[in-house]
């Protein structure tokens, strides 16, 4: 016997993000949907998220925090960035400067000339990424508020360059500098928290976009299998509308009429 009154699944949740207001969409209960589906299906280690939530980690809320976060490392990389390559500038060996300065050039490297230009480099190369990195750290804002995970991909990949980046950049940094000097032992203990933060911040945005990206092909899923059961029900209908003179659920007749 079949039944007629069963209803079509739907897409649409009871409680949706706190960040989306276009698409109504929610990770709240992703996992407990997905233990059923994916219960047998064997996950690449690369494909699950790293952190999960709990009652200390809040994965939707940490990751807007850390978009806000990007884009303050951003400008602060930029205007450091300008500021070391002005020093460099303006301590390049055998400058000579007169008249009253305010700030005292001792603590700029001028030794070894391939070392300084390294971190001429790396101070230019941070600017440029860091340029970069605001604009992508903007678009993460945006798409976390409408979970669009397409949109975080670019974030992904530049932030992780941008981190790496100025990792090598710290450490080549207290090595070849004098940390005597105030300026350059702030910049080694702000950068050592920027790239911790960093790279706890990446982890918490990937397993985000993993789990949008999880969420999406459930609600694909769910479309197909609506698709499929309104189909269904078409050619069933039709076939017992045809198939019989008078049907038990119709009261259209196929009898002929003479």
């Amino acid at each position: 016997k079949m039944n007629y009154g069963r209803k079509t699944p739907s897409t649409y949740r009871s409680n949706p993000s706190v960040y989306s207001h276009a698409t109504g969409r929610s990770s709240t209960n992703l996992h407990s949907k997905m233990s059923r589906s994916t219960r047998s299906v064997r996950i690449p280690w690369y494909q699950r998220p790293l952190l999960k939530n709990n009652q200390y980690i809040d994965i939707q809320k940490g990751a807007m925090l850390i978009g806000l976060f990007a884009i303050f490392l951003s400008l602060f990389t930029i205007g450091t960035s300008i500021f070391d390559i002005y020093c460099y500038a303006m301590a390049a060996p055998g400058s000579t400067h007169y008249g009253y300065y305010i700030i005292s050039y001792e603590f700029v490297y001028v030794g070894n000339k391939h070392v300084r230009n390294m971190l001429i480099v790396f101070a230019l190369f941070s600017l440029i990424m860091a340029l970069i990195n605001f604009v992508t750290s903007v678009l993460l804002c945006v798409a976390l508020r409408k979970e669009y995970e397409k949109k975080v991909m670019p974030w992904l990949w530049t932030f992780a360059i941008f981190t790496v980046w100025r990792a090598l950049a710290l450490i080549f940094f207290a090595i070849v500098n004098d940390l005597y000097f105030a300026y350059n032992v702030i910049m080694v203990l702000l950068w050592s928290v920027f790239c911790l933060v960093s790279i706890y911040g990446w982890a918490v945005v990937y397993s985000l976009f993993l789990e949008l990206v999880d969420l999406t092909k459930l609600e694909d899923l769910a479309h197909l299998r609506m698709g499929t059961m309104a189909s269904l029900h078409a050619s069933t209908a039709n076939s017992l509308a045809g198939s019989r003179p008078t049907t038990p659920h119709s009261t259209v007749s196929t009898m002929p009429v003479g």
